[in-house]
């Protein structure tokens, strides 16, 4: 009989081959979990619902917020620093998601994401009770430490829970949220907003958020861990500091200050020296912010730089469409909203296809390829939008697009997740979302700079010299009622000139989708794990080839448990699942730790 493999612990959370290395370990390893307790496809629903609401809130609350504000500025006065509304949100959002991704690795996904949820409704609250301007930016700042664990806790709660196999299924429904919430949003905000007050803007995120944190405290059951717990107070504050000054330059740069100015380059400076000192602590602390070491496996820095990417074009070049939708074809805020249902229902049609086809195949690589190739087919089906486009035709030009980014978003989650140990899969969940939030602001400043630049060189052309700087000075690219007012030669050729801006814009995109296309061919195809051998739920669904078996498993005590009957020898360079209790796979629950509840 075969001697059983001995399984390092240290890749028991990934599903690794021997040329894709695995991450770096701290010095300290986390003692492993409990065995965790079953979970019926019932309660998995359950779970999915009430995690998905609060990432719902997470992701509404932008859009509904932003419909508002013109009311919030006529109640509370302040028009001069209204736009700090969503700067200070987006700023706390962005700049605490790595750090909550590593707080439910060490203190238990669970107890991170109740909190986090806390978070958002007490920030909640405040803003629709803010009697001042400064109340309600100081209150937005902190409903945004909240909302950045939403997404990136939802991710990882998901990762703790269910078996790589089985991820994409619900990874699939889970990326439908944002798109809903770009439609929905809008039509959420402009409802309430009209009928009852601005304030529930806010307020209704109170009775949905009670609802979903009684759903998980009730039905939500992660293993138990106890880790040595040593926070990076120095790299968190320096990360901090990187992302803020990026998004604030990116912010700014171009609309408050010139691009050149002492401002920005200041910002731009402090940004890099903060990112230096960041790595340069990473490389020496026990217990990193981001690991390091993950970017040594090629599947997770590919699908590191692909969320940057993509939030680069998603963010920056899909700007460019309410403007045209609003400005060109004179949509009001909610009809250019709902003019983005071909988009939209392209993304939430295909996340969901693709985490089925994951799920029953075991194949993932196809997606990020075949997103990145229909992106480049969308951003030059939409450079072609001019002030003569119809409506129809502008809604057949968005699908390849909306194709291709549900492709594309859903599967980069997969990747990452199975690119990892078990116990980072928080650390891995945060870095894909911070890298598309990071992404997103610079396509926002890039693409915004594109078409300012555009547009001003097209009014130039057409009226003279200078036109364009007096034109956008003036505002009227900010206020599309502003243009009915304008004489009837200066208007026909504003919207000339907005057409053709917008379609300079997804030409300049292009490039970034072709890079996408080219990256997500060096996504190598590691196997995703499967139910566990010799459990109930190892069955047709399962990975035959995923070389599952079973790994070495510390328990909370420190010893190694006996091997499991039926549990199959581990082939040279993989590592399997490990066997949770009967009828029951958890995603890599063996040694290496997993984030408690």
């Amino acid at each position: 009989m075969a001697a059983r493999r001995h399984t390092p612990s240290r890749y028991v959370g990934a599903h690794t081959t021997g040329d894709e290395p695995g991450p770096a370990t701290s010095p300290a390893e986390p003692a492993g979990p409990a065995e965790p307790v079953p979970q019926s496809k019932a309660r998995m629903y359950v779970v999915l619902v009430g995690v998905m609401l609060a990432m719902l809130l997470g992701m509404l609350d932008q859009m509904v917020v932003n419909t508002a504000l013109p009311r919030i500025v006529g109640d509370l006065g302040g028009l001069a620093h209204y736009s700090w509304v969503v700067t200070a949100y987006l700023l706390a959002t962005t700049v605490t998601t790595p750090i909550w991704g590593k707080l439910g690795d060490l203190y238990g996904q669970k107890k991170v994401y109740l909190a986090a949820i806390v978070l958002f409704l007490g920030g909640s609250a405040l803003s629709g009770a803010a009697q001042s301007m400064t109340e309600l930016i100081a209150f937005r700042a902190f409903q945004g430490l909240g909302a950045g664990g939403l997404m990136v806790g939802a991710m990882s709660i998901m990762g703790v829970l269910v078996p790589p196999r089985e991820r994409g299924r619900y990874q699939g429904i889970m990326a439908a949220i944002m798109p809903l919430a770009m439609i929905g949003g809008p039509l959420l905000g402009g409802y309430v907003t009209d009928h009852l007050s601005w304030r529930w803007a806010f307020y209704v995120n109170l009775p949905v958020g009670a609802v979903a944190l009684a759903v998980i405290v009730a039905t939500l059951k992660l293993p138990r861990v106890r880790t040595s717990h040593r926070v990076d107070y120095l790299g968190a504050g320096l990360l901090a500091l990187a992302a803020g000054s990026l998004i604030l330059g990116t912010t700014w740069g171009g609309s408050q200050y010139p691009w050149l100015s002492t401002q920005i380059i200041g910002l731009g400076v402090l940004a890099v020296l903060s990112l230096i000192g960041f790595v340069l602590v990473e490389r020496r602390v026990a217990e990193p912010i981001i690991p390091l070491g993950l970017f040594r496996s090629r599947n997770f820095a590919v699908v590191s730089v692909l969320g940057f990417l993509v939030g680069f074009a998603m963010f920056g070049a899909t700007l460019a469409l309410p403007q045209y939708q609003q400005i060109v074809q004179g949509e009001s805020a909610t009809g250019s909203g709902l003019a983005l249902l071909p988009l939209m229902l392209g993304m939430i049609v295909v996340s969901l296809i693709a985490g089925q086809v994951i799920t029953r195949t075991g194949k993932y690589r196809m997606f990020p390829i075949l997103g990145g190739a229909l992106m480049i087919v969308g951003m030059v089906a939409l450079a072609q939008l001019d002030a003569d486009t119809s409506r129809f035709v502008a809604g057949l030009l968005m699908v390849p697009l909306g194709l291709g980014m549900g492709a594309l978003m859903q599967t980069l989650m997969t990747v990452s997740q199975n690119s990892v140990e078990l116990r980072q899969i928080g650390v891995a969940s945060s870095v894909v979302t911070f890298a598309r939030s990071i992404g997103g602001a610079f396509g926002t400043a890039v693409f915004g700079a594109v078409l300012t630049a555009r547009l001003t060189a097209s009014l130039d052309d057409q009226l003279g010299a200078g036109a364009g700087d007096r034109l956008l000075s003036a505002g009227a690219r900010m206020s599309p009622d502003a243009l009915n007012h304008l004489p009837a030669t200066v208007h026909q050729a504003y919207l000339a000139a907005v057409g053709n801006g917008v379609g300079v814009v997804f030409w300049a995109a292009v490039p970034i989708a072709a890079l996408m296309f080219a990256l997500a061919w060096l996504i190598r195809h590691v196997p995703l794990r499967g139910s566990a051998p010799g459990s109930a739920a190892a069955g047709p669904g399962s990975d035959p080839g995923s070389g599952s078996g079973t790994a070495s498993a510390t328990r909370v005590d420190g010893t190694e448990p006996a091997a499991r009957a039926g549990a199959g020898v581990v082939p040279a360079g993989r590592v399997g699942a490990g066997v949770g209790p009967a009828g029951v796979a958890p995603a890599g629950v063996g040694t290496g730790g997993a984030a408690a509840g």
